[in-house]
């Protein structure tokens, strides 16, 4: 299936991009170098083989949550630079 060069323009036309004439040259010879691979993948027998959502074997990654004491409160804010009762105090980022 070959693509032309009439083709190349109407597609950089809806991603509104603007190509010069040898760009489209290029492009009409790059998508049809990808549309010919495309066709030879369709050729291939894929009857018999399971789909996969991956290469690589996964595993869980994730572990047990544990109980653990926290940070005492009056701690963790005696290093904040400013503090309004139990809270650490920001300036405001939305106007």
């Amino acid at each position: 299936m070959a693509i032309t060069v009439k083709e190349v323009e109407y597609i950089a036309k809806l991603s509104r991009i603007e190509l010069s004439p040898e760009e489209v040259s290029y492009f009409t010879s790059q998508l049809d170098k990808i549309l010919d691979y495309i066709n030879k993948l369709e050729e291939l027998s894929i009857s018999g083989i399971e789909p996969s959502t991956g290469v690589l074997p996964l595993k869980n990654v994730l572990r047990e949550d544990e109980i653990k004491p926290s940070l005492d409160i009056q701690q963790v804010l005696s290093l904040a630079v400013s503090k309004e009762e139990n809270h650490f105090k920001v300036p405001k980022v939305i106007e």
